[in-house]
């Protein structure tokens, strides 16, 4: 496949840009934003899924499970047994094998419960799941995910929705020569910049929900996502100017008058 093509689980994705569908103001603008984003993947909170009233709109009134990839995840869950146990119903109510697995820790920080997430990992992975992993950016806790299984490693940038964008390259950085699974930031991504120094990076893709559905005009935002994951990619395929500690001349100084 292309360069530009993400595979993920087996799966095939044009854009490198995932986006959520919280947070927005309706099901309309979610929509929209989504579709100016371009991106190929959608992920679905399955506890906050309106499955039961019926006079209520539904997400896939507005957004096609057949051309777009729905991506259940487990926001809110604080155990492994609220994890597994929401996963299991997404896949009984959709088929859903391909997962996002997210554990949290606490209210305040909602970092994620790293001891919690990779015993979810083992064991759905054991029932046939294929599971993106929401983690930590410790290096060797994401090895650990993978070792087990994990089909994407997914560190955080920042704190999830705090839009402070990425607080630890090194770390970033560390994960990404190691991983031999696509490893997507996830959390904490503010604005469309931020995307573009993850892709620069080597990012394999970043997902992104706050920073789209909480500016101002979203589907302006979604839009100049959409560009800066793609202007990012390219840069770190043309491989960046080695950083110096002090000038050299753009011109040639050899036959100067």
């Amino acid at each position: 496949m292309k360069k530009n093509i993400l595979k993920v689980a087996g799966k095939y994705l044009k854009s490198r840009l995932i986006v959520g569908t919280g947070k927005y103001k309706n099901f309309s603008e979610t929509a929209k934003a989504i579709h100016a984003s371009g991106a190929d993947m959608v992920t679905v909170a399955v506890r906050r899924v309106n499955i039961l009233d019926k006079k209520k709109p539904i997400l896939t009134d507005y957004l096609n499970p057949k051309k777009i990839i729905f991506l259940p995840n487990t926001a809110g869950c604080f155990s492994s047994e609220e994890a597994l146990r929401t996963l299991r119903l997404a896949r009984e109510m959709g088929g859903w094998k391909l997962v996002k697995l997210e554990v949290l820790g606490d209210k305040k920080t909602l970092y994620p419960n790293m001891i919690e997430t990779i015993k979810s990992t083992k064991i759905l992975v054991k029932e046939g799941f294929k599971v993106m992993v929401y983690c930590t950016d410790d290096p060797l806790l994401a090895k650990k995910l993978e070792d087990n299984g994990a089909s994407a490693i997914m560190p955080l940038a920042s704190p999830i929705g705090s839009g402070l964008g990425l607080q630890n390259k090194i770390n970033i950085s560390i994960i990404i020569k190691q991983s031999k699974v696509p490893v997507i930031v996830d959390a904490g991504i503010g604005t469309a910049s931020d995307a573009t120094i993850a892709m620069e990076m080597g990012c394999d893709g970043v997902l992104v929900n706050s920073a789209i559905a909480n500016a101002k005009k979203p589907i302006v935002m979604a839009k100049a996502f959409k560009e800066a994951v793609i202007s990012g990619r390219n840069a770190y395929l043309a491989g960046r100017m080695p950083k110096k500690n002090f000038a050299s001349p753009s011109s040639p100084t050899e036959g100067l008058i």
